[in-house]
C-alpha cells in the first residue's frame, strides 16, 4: 500500500482507524478473506484536511498549516507528475524560460513564505527603475512611474491629462448603481483615452480578456474600491495609504529576513518561477504531497466528512478528510462535485478560460532597433516589456524581456536575447488552431513592427506551449457566480468542502499565495470546531447510554 495509507490523523475530529481483530493480531492466525476486506476498510487513511492541486494555492495553504498549525494531518495531491500548477519553468540547451506565469508582485505574504521555506538566497528582484512600455501611434511609449512624468510626459495627451485628472478628484459622471465593466468604470472616472491606452493593454495582458466583458470589482477589486471609500480615486487612493499603514502599525516591525521591495519591481526565484512550488514541497515531504494522484470522485458521508477515490501510480486508493480543499480549475471542480453538489457543479461550469499561447525565442543581440524607447545603444533591449493595445494592429497580446527582466540569472546564452510574447485570449481564440511554427511567425511579424529591425530573420524557438483553458475570466458576474457555487456546496450539505485556486483569488501569483495562507486559517477554525462537535456529540451519547 502506499505510504499514505498508514496516515493517521491525530485530530479529535477524526476517528483513527480501528484496529483488527484480536484474533487476527495473536501470532500465526489464520486470516480469512472476509477478515482481510474488514481489515482493509477500517485501515482507510484519515485527514483532517486533503488538497486537490499541488498548485502555489494549494500549496501556500499546506505549508501554513503545517507551520502554524502542526497537529493538523494533511494530504496535497497532484494529478500532473509536478508541482506547481501553471507554473512551468523549463530548462534547455543553455535557456531557462517560464510558459505560464513569468514573475509575481513581491508582497509581504509571499516573501515570507519563502523565506519561512527556507528560500531567500533565491529570491529574484527585478530592476525598479526599469520601463513598461505600451505600444501607440506606432512608437512604444513608457508608462508613467509617477505624478510628474504622468503630468509631463507623452503617455498622454493633455486634453486625455485634464480629463484624467478631473475625473480623479471625482468631477465625473456618478455610479450607475449597478455593477460595471472594467471599460465602464475607468472610462467613467477617468476618460477614454487613459482607458485605451492605460488599462486596456492591462486587461489583455494581465487576464487575456476583454474589459468590455470584465468586472471591475471583480478584477479590480482594489482600485475599483477607492470609489465608494473616500467618495472619488484621489480620496480613496488616500484613505486606502491610511488603512495600510494602520494595519502596518497593529502588525509591527517588518520582517527583517524580507528584502526591501522598491519601486514597481517584479520577482521571480533563482533557476525560474518553479524553484518557489519546489520548495514548498520539499518541505512538506513526499509523506503529504503525492504526484500522480487523480481524484475520480468525491462523496459526502453522514457526518459531514468526505470519502475521496484516487487513481495513483499504486492502483486506487480511498481516504477520508474532514474537510477538502479544491484548488483545481473550475471546470475540473465543477465534473468532481457534479454527483455530490449539482448545483455547485452547474455554477463552476460557468467560468470561462481563454486559450493563450506563450511563445518564447531568442533572437541574436543585434537584432534589434538602436532608435526605439526601449532600445540599448549598444544593442539588446531595456525595461520590463511592451503592451498591445488591441487598437494598434498588433495580435500578440504583451512581450516580456526575458533577458533584461532577471538578467542575472543567466537565462540564456550570451551574444542572445530572449523575449516571452503571450498571444491568443478571449478576443483571439483562434491562435489554438495555428502550429507552434505559426505562432512563432506571427510573433515574429509584430515584433518587427515594434522592436526589430527591418529584414531580421525568424528567431531561433525556443518554446512554445498552448494553454487551451489559460486565465478564468473575471467578468461582469464572476462574484455572483461564485457564491452560487458556494452556496450550492453548502445547501449539498458540503460545509467543509472548499473553493480555492485562481478562479476564486485572484489571477495574480502572488496573490494566490496570499489567498492560500488565509485559508489555512479557515481550515485550522473549521477542523477546531468539527473536532468540539463530535466531542460534544460523543459525550451526549455516553450520557444518554448511562441513563438508559
Amino acid at each position: 500500500a502506499p505510504p499514505a495509507m498508514a496516515a493517521v490523523t491525530a485530530s479529535p475530529a477524526l476517528a483513527r482507524p480501528q484496529r483488527p481483530p484480536r484474533a487476527l493480531r495473536k501470532s500465526g492466525a489464520r486470516v480469512s478473506v472476509r477478515a482481510l476486506r474488514a481489515t482493509a476498510t477500517a485501515a482507510v487513511a484519515k485527514y483532517d484536511t486533503v488538497i486537490v492541486g499541488a498548485g502555489v494555492s494549494g500549496l501556500s495553504t499546506a505549508f501554513t498549516l503545517m507551520k502554524d498549525s502542526p497537529s493538523t494531518s494533511m494530504l496535497v495531491t497532484e494529478a500532473r507528475d509536478r508541482v506547481g500548477g501553471n507554473i512551468t519553468t523549463r530548462s534547455e540547451n543553455g535557456y531557462t524560460w517560464e510558459e505560464g506565469p513569468n514573475s509575481y508582485q513581491p508582497g509581504d505574504p509571499i516573501l515570507t513564505l519563502a523565506c519561512d521555506a527556507g528560500m531567500r538566497d533565491e529570491i529574484v528582484l527585478a530592476d525598479p527603475d526599469s520601463d513598461r512600455f505600451v505600444l501607440w501611434d506606432g512608437e512604444l511609449r513608457a508608462l508613467p512611474k509617477d505624478i510628474p512624468t504622468a503630468v509631463l510626459g507623452t503617455f498622454l495627451t493633455w486634453p486625455g491629462k485634464i480629463r484624467a485628472g478631473l475625473g480623479a478628484i471625482g468631477i465625473r459622471p456618478p455610479a450607475p448603481g449597478r455593477e460595471e465593466s472594467v471599460k465602464e468604470f475607468v472610462s467613467r472616472n477617468l476618460g477614454s483615452e487613459a482607458f485605451e491606452r492605460l488599462i486596456e493593454p492591462f486587461c489583455s495582458g494581465v487576464y487575456a480578456g476583454d474589459p468590455a466583458m470584465l468586472s471591475a470589482e471583480a478584477a479590480t477589486g482594489r482600485v475599483q474600491r477607492l470609489e465608494p471609500l473616500g467618495g472619488n480615486l484621489v480620496f480613496g487612493a488616500l484613505m486606502a495609504q491610511k488603512e495600510a499603514y494602520d494595519a502596518a502599525k497593529l502588525r509591527g516591525p517588518r520582517d527583517p529576513r524580507l528584502p526591501a521591495v522598491l519601486g514597481q519591481t517584479v520577482g521571480s526565484f533563482r533557476g525560474g518561477l518553479k524553484t518557489f512550488p519546489e520548495g514548498l514541497a520539499k518541505k512538506l515531504g513526499p509523506e503529504i504531497v503525492k504526484t500522480e494522484w487523480k481524484v475520480e470522485s468525491i462523496a459526502r458521508k453522514d457526518d459531514g466528512t468526505f470519502t475521496l477515490v484516487y487513481s495513483t501510480p499504486q492502483g486506487q486508493t480511498t481516504i477520508e478528510a474532514t474537510t477538502v480543499v479544491m484548488t483545481a480549475p473550475a471546470y475540473v471542480a465543477a465534473a468532481v462535485v457534479k454527483e455530490m453538489a449539482p448545483a455547485a457543479a452547474a455554477a463552476l461550469e460557468k467560468f470561462y478560460y481563454p486559450p493563450v499561447a506563450s511563445v518564447t525565442v531568442s533572437y541574436p543581440s543585434n537584432s534589434f532597433r538602436l532608435d526605439g524607447a526601449s532600445a540599448l545603444p549598444n544593442g539588446n533591449l531595456t525595461g520590463f516589456g511592451q503592451l498591445h493595445p488591441r487598437s494598434q494592429g498588433i495580435r500578440t497580446l504583451g512581450t516580456i524581456y526575458s533577458s533584461s527582466l532577471f538578467k542575472d540569472d543567466n537565462r540564456q546564452p550570451d551574444g542572445e536575447f530572449m523575449i516571452l510574447n503571450y498571444i491568443g485570449g478571449a478576443r483571439d481564440e483562434g491562435i489554438k488552431n495555428l502550429t507552434d511554427d505559426e505562432l512563432v511567425a506571427a510573433v515574429h511579424q509584430d515584433a518587427l513592427k515594434t522592436i526589430l529591425k527591418p529584414n531580421t530573420p525568424l528567431p531561433k524557438k525556443v518554446g512554445v506551449r498552448v494553454w487551451e483553458k489559460a486565465i478564468p475570466q473575471f467578468n461582469v458576474g464572476h462574484l455572483k457566480i461564485l457564491a452560487d457555487a458556494k452556496k450550492g456546496l453548502a445547501d449539498a450539505g458540503c460545509a467543509g468542502l472548499f473553493l480555492g485556486g485562481n478562479y476564486t483569488a485572484g489571477v495574480a501569483l502572488g496573490r494566490c499565495v496570499e489567498f492560500g495562507v488565509e485559508q489555512a486559517k479557515d481550515l485550522t477554525e473549521y477542523c477546531s470546531a468539527k473536532g468540539t462537535a463530535v466531542k460534544a456529540a460523543g459525550l451526549e451519547q455516553g450520557v444518554e447510554q448511562v441513563a438508559r
